[in-house]
């Protein structure tokens, strides 16, 4: 029993739970500078809903990458390939999609709440979330753009915007703006996380954009989607759909232009692209956790 719910446990990969949070926190942000009145029982539900939404997407994913067989063929890194909790203790594999599937319930517990404090538009946010949670693995990661969009997309507009319309706030385009930036530094960190799967992800009939294009090609759309996220931000910024002090978010500037720079170099390298990987990914939590500050103090 205890080595099962080892296994769930770390099915849900808790050292990547932080992004929910984070994501949550720039909703919330967002909603502090608009003229309504935040309640604590609803601050805590969408922080819940979030954490459960990225756990049960981790749950479906090793569920289903352990049936599918690329679980026993990956390698593993610290950013990639999965947990391994599958195939060391695979009499698990029942309790994590029974624990997927509350977590479903969870989230469709909180959404009916919200749904009757704030209309249908929170049906459209959760119907569009729990799309992405189960199509994800299944179908939406045969297809390049979808692969690619996919991740941003839950976190980004999905996951912000709904946080912001669950609190009772208003879409604008300071919101539109800044779930853009997340959606592209969401997809750009899973596209990079990629790469050292592409042989088996090959081999189960994936069809992601290093697979279909090539790492090189690849490389240069991590770093585009990256950069990106900090022209948008300075696009905002310069026609005043983003506060002053979004501005902060330009403190990891430095990091990624240092990624960019470096990646394509160290695609044959394996230890140097772990590096860039494990730099990618406090570069994008910083960023995130930045500009929800240079939200909420502007």
């Amino acid at each position: 029993m205890s080595s099962s719910i080892a296994a769930v446990t770390r099915a849900t990969r808790p050292s990547f739970l932080i992004l929910a949070p984070l994501c949550v926190l720039l909703g919330i942000s967002l909603a502090v500078n608009q003229p309504i009145s935040l309640h604590g029982l609803d601050v805590a539900l969408v922080l819940i809903g979030g954490l459960l939404a990225h756990a049960g997407v981790n749950l479906l994913n090793e569920y289903d990458d352990f049936h599918s067989g690329l679980d026993h063929i990956t390698r593993r890194t610290p950013f990639s390939g999965g947990s391994g909790a599958l195939p060391e203790h695979p009499s698990a594999a029942p309790q994590v999609l029974i624990t997927a599937l509350a977590t479903l319930v969870g989230i469709a517990a909180i959404g009916v709440y919200f749904l009757w404090l704030r209309g249908w538009p929170m049906l459209i946010v959760g119907l569009s979330g729990v799309f992405l949670m189960v199509a994800y693995t299944r179908w939406l990661t045969r297809s390049p753009l979808w692969c690619l969009l996919a991740p941003g997309l839950g976190f980004g507009p999905i996951m912000v915007l709904g946080t912001l319309i669950a609190l009772g706030g208003r879409v604008d385009e300071t919101a539109l703006m800044g779930s853009a930036v997340t959606l592209m530094l969401v997809s750009e960190l899973l596209l990079i996380n990629q790469f050292p799967d592409v042989e088996a992800d090959r081999r189960i009939g994936r069809r992601h954009l290093p697979i279909v294009v090539g790492l090189p090609v690849a490389s240069r759309w991590v770093a585009g989607l990256l950069l990106g996220a900090y022209g948008l931000i300075a696009l905002g910024r310069l026609y005043g759909l983003l506060p002053m002090d979004a501005w902060l978010a330009f403190l990891t500037l430095p990091a990624a232009l240092w990624i960019a720079l470096r990646l394509l170099k160290a695609l044959k390298d394996e230890e140097a692209l772990q590096k860039i990987m494990s730099i990618n990914v406090a570069t994008l939590l910083s960023t995130l956790l930045l500009l929800a500050v240079g939200m909420w103090v502007a």
